[in-house]
């Protein structure tokens, strides 16, 4: 079983990274914060200090179009937050 799915690259976790070594991962639903850190680590060999996760629910989306009212939901998932030791980072760029 995969714990970590993909890393979050936006403007706003980038920053965060930048700024005080936290960055985020969409983490499989079942992971507890414990099975995320270690993953984290053993993949970018970097040591966590502290995880923080979320459940992010789905959006409802409604759409008029020429065929009628179309409705459609995104995917729910799960939002690893993670801190590195200070002098530390993670480069997702070259390490995937």
């Amino acid at each position: 079983m995969s714990i970590i799915v993909k890393p979050i690259v936006t403007e706003k976790v980038t920053r965060q990274g930048e700024l005080s070594n936290r960055f985020g991962f969409v983490v499989d639903k079942k992971a507890n914060k414990v099975q995320i850190k270690k993953a984290v680590e053993a993949a970018y060999n970097v040591t966590v200090t502290e995880v923080n996760t979320m459940n992010v629910r789905p959006d409802r989306t409604t759409k008029y179009t020429k065929s009628g009212l179309i409705s459609g939901k995104t995917n729910a998932y799960k939002k690893a937050i993670v801190q590195v030791k200070d002098g530390e980072t993670i480069d997702f760029y070259n390490n995937i």
